[in-house]
């Protein structure tokens, strides 16, 4: 079993639960201290699903966020340039998508708050999605300082990136095209009753029916043979990984080169080309 630092493992007889821990400041200045990558959290819940992957004694998986927030990105990023670094963030982030491409044990969204960045990519990557209505689900990369959530600016307000960590993998399987083009090239926040009306939530509800509900999904889960989950698991992903496989690499790779175009020095050299032309 591996040692994490952005998130726990609870097991509770064959259902693990990896519980995402909120990046509050004592836990950025340690990360920054520690140089700590920004896909930190990303390689975790690699390594959280691997472990789980491989333990025989686990059949569902739920993933939810500590307290009451499912995850929350922080309003300034690091900056890339350091190959290191790079490296850790393009491998992490890979290393996560694939990985719920992959496992074929049933893995339960459970968003008990808000789910903004690789925290709401993760959810849409989910077999099953179960969250409080009022929950709000967005992908922060083209934000542009757009986004607002409980009144506040959510997200760098200068960023506008290509979004690399799995939303152009999901969005376009979970939500009907012109509503996946609104989530990643507007940044727009979905409430989960709204991603409920669409289909791409499977339940949402109040918060007080929120364990109850997951633990029902759960329990019937494990009343189905578990071979016959995991290769009927299988078959329904070849979708998501050929998605993965088409997409991914490229669009993590249009994310660094969309940072590096942006560069100060960068936006010297375009004289505005990619603010007000292409």
């Amino acid at each position: 079993m591996s040692d994490y630092f952005l998130l726990d493992i609870v097991r509770k007889g064959q259902v693990a639960t990896i519980e995402l821990k909120r990046l509050e400041k004592h836990i950025r200045d340690l990360m920054r201290t520690e140089k700590r990558g920004g896909a930190q959290r990303a390689s975790e819940v690699a390594r959280a699903l691997h472990e789980l992957r491989d333990d025989d004694e686990i059949r569902v998986i739920v993933i939810t966020g500590k307290a009451d927030v499912f995850t929350i990105p922080p309003s300034s990023y690091g900056h890339h340039g350091n190959p290191g670094n790079d490296w850790d963030i393009m491998s992490g982030v890979t290393k996560a998508v694939e990985a719920m491409c992959t496992i074929e044990k049933p893995v339960i969204a459970k968003v008990n708050g808000h789910a903004v960045g690789f925290g709401a990519n993760l959810v849409l990557a989910c077999d099953f999605i179960i969250a409080r209505e009022d929950a709000i689900i967005a992908d922060h990369h083209m934000s542009a300082g757009e986004l607002m959530i409980d009144g506040q600016v959510v997200g760098s307000a200068d960023h506008c990136m290509v979004t690399g960590d799995g939303g152009t993998v999901f969005a376009p399987l979970k939500m009907p095209l012109a509503m996946a083009k609104e989530y990643l090239m507007l940044a727009r926040p979905f409430t989960a009753k709204e991603l409920a009306t669409m289909g791409v939530v499977n339940y949402a509800v109040p918060a007080s029916e929120l364990d109850a509900k997951t633990d029902e999904i759960a329990e019937r889960l494990l009343k189905r043979n578990a071979y016959a989950l995991a290769m009927t698991k299988r078959i329904l992903n070849k979708q998501a990984m050929a998605q993965f496989n088409q997409t991914h690499d490229a669009s993590l790779a249009y994310e660094f080169l969309n940072f590096y175009m942006q560069t100060p020095q960068a936006k010297e050299l375009g004289k505005g080309r990619g603010e007000t032309k292409l």
